[in-house]
């Protein structure tokens, strides 16, 4: 890393130069305009002095440029999730985590048309939490109605199914453990007023 931001900070003084001869400006009439001795302005295009913000911030002012321009930043990526929807048994999954062999989180839309209970078992551990409708969870001898904002967590070796109630779509937030770990919620204390 240390080597990286070396490449970068030695790469700023030949850009200040571009950047500065392209404007058609000279090192004196830069000095005028930020405060900087020409001496630093010339040693900091050819690399003799270290940039620093406090040079930076004053010669991206000067430039009318983001200080990112001059010292190279990378391009920030973009922070969107692009969620990719398959569809199994009747719903529409999406895969929020990438986490193969742990703790899975999934965002489903389940049609009102997926409402006959077929009951499986496997191995794991589940959460579910409704985003949005009613959700209809047959777990072993319950057979529940759970309303948006409601949760329910259960091993999945018991005979299991949730869908719909048969009126509407229901969304639901899943946690998924395939080895059977419990999700366990937890939140920090809060402390007592100083």
């Amino acid at each position: 890393m240390a080597n990286d931001d070396a490449e970068v900070l030695a790469l700023v003084g030949p850009r200040l130069r571009e950047l500065r001869r392209k404007r058609g400006t000279t090192l004196a009439r830069l000095a005028d305009t930020t405060g900087i001795s020409v001496s630093t302005l010339s040693r900091l295009e050819s690399g003799e002095r270290k940039p620093t913000l406090e040079l930076l911030l004053p010669l991206a002012r000067a430039h009318q440029v983001p200080l990112d321009e001059l010292v190279g930043a990378p391009e920030v990526g973009d922070p969107r999730v692009r969620l990719k929807p398959v569809q199994r048994h009747g719903a529409t999954i999406m895969a929020l985590t990438h986490n193969p062999g742990g703790v899975q989180a999934f965002k489903m839309i389940v049609p009102p048309e997926r409402c006959e209970p077929d009951l499986r078992t496997h191995e794991g551990y589940e959460w579910l939490y409704v985003l949005a409708g009613e959700l209809r969870l047959v777990l072993a001898d319950h057979d529940l109605v759970m309303k948006a904002g409601e949760a329910a967590e259960f091993d999945t070796r018991l005979p299991h199914w949730f869908g719909s109630t048969g009126t509407a779509p229901v969304e639901v937030l899943s946690l998924f453990g395939p080895q059977g770990e419990r999700i366990h919620v937890r939140a920090q204390p809060r402390r007592a007023a100083e």
